[in-house]
């Protein structure tokens, strides 16, 4: 998704400034801290069942910084893995003050490779998840996952094309892949004598905004045990930007939606594992809405780890378009139920 608002401001002196290099490159990443998240009421915390836990604002000089569309977070809460819809990957680590984010550290950045092990600058890769050290993009437009053995082959990778349904492949070109989830055996942080997850082994798909037959969001179920289609119950004229797989299987989902009028809005709801199978209609819980009001831009990137204290702690990572009047944002909430 791109702010109409300002299209014509993102070409701007990226347009000309392709890097081509396939080593990785230090990244310098400046951070400014976010002290409070609620710009009206600032000793406010809680947001539904959400409490922040701090931000940043992220600038780089370096011309290949922005538009991230996608993150992975790492157990130790430390570590992450980026990706830009131009085609980088970006890692790097967290630094915390306190428990509160303080900075980012050790920043790399490399293209990604397409399936000719050319830079991806082509593929507009929109959506990131893991199996181990595997990791899959989605790609928008062309409406493909590609698969990376980074434990083997590391960032010079080749991406390898997977299969993907017909329906997938007929979505709007840049309301596709936006959000892509890998369902391991035991979802990640789930106790040892866990139930598997009923979908196990399969990648859950949910496209930015393509609407179905039932009015709903058109999601996808590839693989696995199960393999279909079903619908998440649209909220207005939010669409959905990523998702994550919490301990307990349970899918979140961000959401976000903009427009002159009325401003910027973003929400995170909660989709019950049971709930998704073939020709489902999912709505779910919703743990936090806000609004332009609060620290917030055209937030694209959600993922979970779990802190010392055994909290699930969110993060949020904001496309900032590659445009100067937008921001870089890397937020934090721990989950309260």
């Amino acid at each position: 998704m791109r702010y109409l608002l300002v299209l014509f401001l993102a070409v701007g002196s990226f347009a000309n400034a392709q890097v081509t290099t396939r080593g990785e490159t230090p990244l310098v990443i400046d951070a400014k801290p976010i002290p409070f998240f609620d710009k009206d009421h600032r000793e406010r915390t809680r947001f539904g069942k959400l409490e922040f836990r701090g931000g940043l604002v992220l600038t780089s000089s370096d011309v290949r910084f922005g538009g991230l569309s996608a993150l992975n977070m790492e157990p130790d809460g430390e570590g992450f893995l980026a990706i830009s819809d131009r085609g980088y990957w970006l890692r790097g680590r967290i630094a915390y003050d306190d428990g509160r984010l303080a900075g980012v550290r050790d920043a790399m950045m490399t293209p990604i490779l397409d399936d000719k092990r050319e830079p991806a600058s082509s593929w507009d890769t929109e959506s990131l998840t893991r199996d181990g050290d595997v990791r899959y993009i989605g790609i928008e437009r062309i409406h493909q996952i590609a698969r990376y053995d980074l434990g083997t082959e590391g960032f010079g990778a080749r991406g390898k094309l997977l299969e993907t349904p017909d329906a997938l492949r007929r979505l709007p070109s840049n309301k596709s892949l936006e959000s892509l989830v890998f369902v391991p055996g035991i979802a990640g942080g789930a106790k040892p004598d866990a139930p598997p997850h009923p979908l196990a082994g399969a990648f859950v798909a949910v496209s930015e905004g393509g609407i179905d037959a039932k009015g709903g969001i058109q999601a996808f179920i590839i693989g696995g045990p199960a393999p279909g289609t079903f619908s998440v119950k649209q909220s207005g004229k939010l669409e959905i930007s990523d998702a994550t797989l919490l301990p307990d299987g349970d899918l979140l989902l961000l959401e976000r939606h903009y427009s002159v009028l009325e401003g910027l809005f973003i929400r995170v709801r909660r989709i019950a594992r049971d709930d998704i199978a073939p020709g489902a209609v999912v709505d779910g819980e919703e743990l936090m809405s806000v609004n332009s009001r609060c620290e917030i831009d055209n937030m694209e990137a959600l993922s979970f780890h779990k802190n010392a204290a055994g909290d699930v702690i969110l993060t949020l990572l904001s496309d900032n378009n590659y445009s100067p009047i937008q921001r870089t944002l890397l937020l934090q909430f721990a989950l309260k139920d």
